[in-house]
């Protein structure tokens, strides 16, 4: 099995400065611009044959683009949300440290955003997401995942295993492509955070 990851495009909370999490903010126009990149980049070279996406806005519109270019299904699944931030959603970063300040030493894995969720009940929620995609799918196929940064790190922990607490942080920009491969045998990172689309459509305009 071949999972394509990618990130969604820029969306309006980006140049706002703004938390987003759960707030439900749309792409700018950039941010389509960039999914019509990166959905030119998957029909030409990893047309996917299921596409599953989070239902919020940004990561919506970028993964219907893509379907759209390749005519892969598209499924929506709420267990590929960003994080639950709770009353820190739609919060301008600045106002969100002077109302809501984490506490000292940062917040701990199992404690919750007031109003949202914790560390670990997110990864919880994106590992069962992960499990159903491994014994569930054709492991002939390759399965596009629409989703955003915190949600990618954390079916990257799952990809590799790695415990509930964890350090592992995997950086991803604006429409962002990762390529993994599952075996009987291994976890192979074939690709890692490509955003070569976004510079050939520059290049070719």
């Amino acid at each position: 099995m071949e999972l394509l990851v990618i990130r969604h495009g820029q969306s309006e909370a980006d140049l706002t400065g703004r938390h987003e999490g759960r707030a439900d903010f749309p792409l700018t126009d950039l941010g389509r611009a960039q999914a019509g990149r990166v959905a030119d980049w998957v029909a030409r070279h990893a047309v996917p044959d299921v596409i599953w996406s989070s239902p919020l806005l940004r990561a919506a519109e970028t993964a219907r683009t893509i379907a759209a270019r390749t005519g892969a299904p598209l499924v929506f699944k709420d267990g590929l949300m960003e994080m639950d931030n709770g009353v820190l959603a739609g919060l301008p970063r600045d106002e969100a440290r002077k109302k809501y300040p984490p506490p000292p030493g940062g917040r701990r894995y199992h404690e919750r955003i007031p109003g949202g969720e914790s560390e670990l009940e997110f990864r919880a929620r994106v590992e069962a997401v992960f499990a159903e995609l491994v014994h569930t799918v054709d492991p002939d196929q390759r399965v596009a995942i629409v989703a955003h940064g915190g949600t990618i790190t954390m079916l990257f922990r799952a990809l590799l295993g790695l415990p509930l607490q964890s350090n592992v942080w995997l950086s991803t920009g604006d429409t962002g492509v990762h390529l993994w491969r599952i075996t009987p045998q291994q976890r192979v990172v074939l690709l890692a955070n490509s955003t070569a689309h976004l510079e050939e459509r520059a290049d070719n305009s």
